[in-house]
């Protein structure tokens, strides 16, 4: 059994399911063509899919959903902030509305 997919006309991913390439090809899920099989442990297409998921059918990954507005996706396919968030080992939530990471409460 392996993962799959379910990709809208958009490549938006809408469902993922577990099933055997055999189920998929006999086209009782719903069409083959929109069934691309991802992987849990992130063996094939960078990550495993989820719902809201893209699928990139030129680099043939799924990238997340954008977090925020303002971050963008990098070279790695991996969605940044506009600001580098701080490294002193606090945390850290970022703010979408002053575009810059936050102290949360340390209490």
């Amino acid at each position: 059994m392996s993962h799959f997919a379910e990709i809208d006309e958009n490549n938006i991913v809408i469902r993922v399911v577990v099933a055997s390439q055999d189920v998929i090809d006999s086209g009782i899920l719903g069409n083959p063509v929109n069934f691309i099989q991802t992987s849990y442990n992130n063996n094939i297409r960078k990550k495993f899919a989820g719902i809201g998921f893209k699928y990139d059918d030129i680099n043939d990954i799924f990238i997340e959903p954008q977090p925020y507005k303002s971050w963008i996706l990098n070279n790695n396919h991996e969605w940044e902030s506009p600001v580098q968030i701080p490294t002193d080992g606090k945390n850290y939530t970022w703010s979408e509305e002053i575009q810059n990471w936050i102290l949360m409460d340390q209490t």
